[in-house]
């Protein structure tokens, strides 16, 4: 039988997280570090109207994880994710109305909603074909390690829609400037690992064979941190965007402080002045 996440069992139980089955992505728990890895390599690992569901469950309740501390966002074979399945999205939406269509499109900005909102940083590994809603899951994760032949296309007005799906018109910008994020939604044309890597999208370029290990490496070093104050620091980043500068600084003297009332940040103070490396647990 599938097993669920209830908030109240998965709070501290990495056995429950672990034991958690998914039809579309495998998942896994190693250490303090989450693999999410969509599953249908034979077609590009494509998303459906129940991935689009079942992530935005499983996003939904890491916030409750408190021994997740890093996770890491990859597809099967060669490629990342190429969007919605053709056949299994964009055909039926064809014959629905639109009080049925806000519902879908509404359903897939709520995965970007969860995975924001989901406190642990996410490493999106991108390999091979990065497109359409892909590209959306690449975009809302926090870090992208990339490949130099992967090829990530926001191609929604390839297929007649805007390039403002699941935020990519509040986020994109704040990745890659305006200008930048105006070609490729306009365009829809592929951005290349190296031009990402450039234009600040992706953080570093590796081999495919190195691709998995990186963003893994890059996740447990982020999960020996305190992992509280990395949450803090990812709702920050997320909130302040609509923050005046005075607004931000007021929240982040309030984090901040938070933060200091931490046995983490009494780790650290102890560590230094004992000449050694601190070990957080994240409280």
């Amino acid at each position: 039988m599938r097993k669920t996440l209830d908030p109240a069992l998965a709070a501290g139980n990495r056995r429950q997280l672990a034991g958690y089955e998914a039809s579309h992505f495998t998942w896994e728990v190693s250490g303090a570090v989450a693999s999410i890895t969509l599953n249908r390599p034979e077609r590009k690992n494509p998303l459906t109207f129940a991935s689009y569901a079942e992530l935005r469950e499983l996003f939904g309740q890491l916030k409750y994880a408190s021994d997740v501390h890093a996770i890491v966002l990859a597809g099967a074979g060669e490629n990342f994710c190429s969007g919605g399945d053709v056949h299994e999205i964009i055909g039926p939406l064809i014959e629905l109305g639109a009080p049925d269509l806000l519902l879908f499109t509404r359903m897939t900005g709520d995965l970007v909603k969860a995975m924001r909102a989901c406190p642990q940083p996410i490493i999106a590994a991108v390999d091979g074909v990065c497109a359409g809603a892909g590209a959306i899951l690449a975009m809302a994760s926090d870090m992208r390690i990339a490949t130099a032949r992967s090829k990530t296309a926001f191609l929604f007005n390839r297929v007649g829609l805007a390039g403002c799906d699941m935020g990519a018109c509040a986020i994109l910008p704040r990745i890659i400037g305006h200008g930048r994020a105006s070609e490729l939604l306009y365009t829809g044309r592929t951005m290349n690992g190296e031009e990402g890597e450039r234009w600040g999208f992706f953080n570093r370029i590796t081999t495919p064979t190195d691709l998995l290990a990186t963003a893994q490496a890059l996740a447990a070093e982020l999960a020996t941190g305190p992992t509280f104050a990395n949450g803090i620091t990812k709702t920050m980043l997320h909130q302040e965007w609509a923050m005046t500068i005075e607004q931000a600084i007021e929240a982040e003297a309030q984090a901040q402080a938070l933060c200091m009332m931490t046995e983490d940040f009494k780790r650290a103070y102890e560590a230094f002045a004992a000449k050694q490396q601190p070990h957080f647990e994240g409280n």
